[in-house]
């Protein structure tokens, strides 16, 4: 539950080949908090998309990197008034290196930092930040980290660099908090609401995430690092016949004007405990991801066990896209109504629920402890849901 007495809006800045995570996780958890998010890039408009990229850690000297999600864009960069912003985001990525040069990126950017708004900056964002000292004395003296190789012009741009220990290092100096790349997003995006004023209430809860090979990698990395960002929350993630420290591969599945979805490699998702170790009854909740995985795991008694266990013992159980496939393998959808990607609508009705249309795509539904979402546009309504279930409230 996400609770908002003066509703507050954030800004973020966006461009073509920002990275993927570093826009929509903090764009999506911000609004599963009840906070308002405008997402604008110079040159587009409302509606207009941004391509992203997926950037990983590699063998070679630097990252790799492909095609990520396509993200929509919802307000105009043209139009927007900066004064009506509460504090600003901004996504890493290649967009950085070409917005840094953007006479009017650099203005906003200036607008926040004169004004002591917080701002949240993330990888190569800093070099956004780097442009706009100049004008705006931001960095002088202030403590500020990124991926490392941005270290050398914020160094040259007045800043006290802090050198990041590993990829998930956080810093806050005052208004501004910045991190070194996406692995740091629970930090980051905690020390942001804070200084947005938010106040996180509820008792310690502890949440499952099941996932597998090819699950969709938004749907994973945005309810997981959602729900890691605040205090009251422990996330584990496990996956069967895998250890903590393991991988799973994801997959990008957007809408392009096809017949179906389109999938694209996604970020490998680190899981955090054995699968084989996990006791389900010290849990509170289980969040189950949608893509390609759940065709599979449904076929696993070890799963089924699993989310037996959540739903007979009626925990909050958070599914979504695909996800469904694997609550109607376990026979727990009997009179329930639940939603799903549109194509899993005949699991869902052969597993005995009542089928709820996903009209939009982004409606999410509650019956009982069951949250129940069509696709990963409907995070922000996927999240705040499952928070209300577990008693979490956020209050600015």
């Amino acid at each position: 539950m996400a609770k908002s007495v003066h509703p507050k809006k954030v800004l973020m800045i966006c461009g073509d080949y920002m990275e993927d995570a570093e826009a929509m996780v903090p764009f999506q958890a911000l609004q599963a908090y009840g906070l308002s998010v405008d997402a604008v890039c110079p040159g587009k408009n409302s509606g207009d998309v941004c391509r992203t990229a997926i950037h990983l850690s590699s063998s070679h000297q630097t990252y790799c990197e492909w095609r990520g999600h396509n993200f929509t864009l919802n307000a105009t960069f043209d139009e927007i008034d900066a004064s009506t912003y509460d504090g600003l985001v901004i996504p890493g990525g290649r967009a950085p290196e070409y917005l840094a040069m953007n006479e009017s990126v650099v203005s906003l950017v200036t607008h926040f930092a004169k004004s002591g708004k917080p701002i949240a900056s993330v990888c190569h964002g800093q070099l956004i930040l780097a442009a706009a000292a100049a004008t705006a004395d931001l960095l002088k003296g202030r403590k500020v980290t990124a991926y490392n190789t941005v270290g050398p012009v914020l160094v040259a741009a007045g800043a006290h660099w802090v050198e990041p220990e590993t990829l998930a290092a956080c810093t806050v100096d005052g208004n501004l908090i910045t991190a070194a790349s996406y692995y740091g997003h629970p930090e980051y995006i905690r020390h942001f609401i804070k200084a947005l004023g938010a106040t996180v209430t509820g008792s310690n809860k502890r949440i499952l995430f099941l996932c597998g090979d090819y699950m969709e990698d938004y749907e994973v990395m945005v309810p997981f690092q959602s729900l890691e960002a605040l205090e009251c929350c422990y996330v584990d993630a496990v996956c069967p016949n895998k250890k903590a420290g393991d991988t799973c591969p994801t997959a990008v599945h957007d809408f392009e004007g096809d017949q179906t979805y389109s999938e694209k490699p996604g970020h490998n998702f680190k899981l955090t405990a054995n699968f084989d170790d996990i006791d389900a009854s010290t849990y509170d909740a289980l969040v189950i991801p949608g893509g390609r995985a759940p065709e599979y795991l449904a076929l696993d008694p070890a799963v089924i066990k699993l989310v037996k266990h959540f739903m007979d013992a009626g925990k909050p159980v958070a599914s979504i896209c695909h996800g469904q496939q694997i609550l109607a393998a376990a026979g727990v959808l009997k009179g329930k109504k639940c939603t799903a990607y549109p194509a899993v609508k005949l699991n869902v009705e052969l597993g005995g629920a009542t089928w709820l249309e996903p009209d939009p795509i982004d409606r999410c539904f509650t019956d009982g402890n069951l949250v129940t979402g069509a696709a990963w546009p409907g995070h922000p309504q996927f999240i705040a849901q499952l928070m209300s279930l577990l008693g979490v409230e956020v209050r600015f």
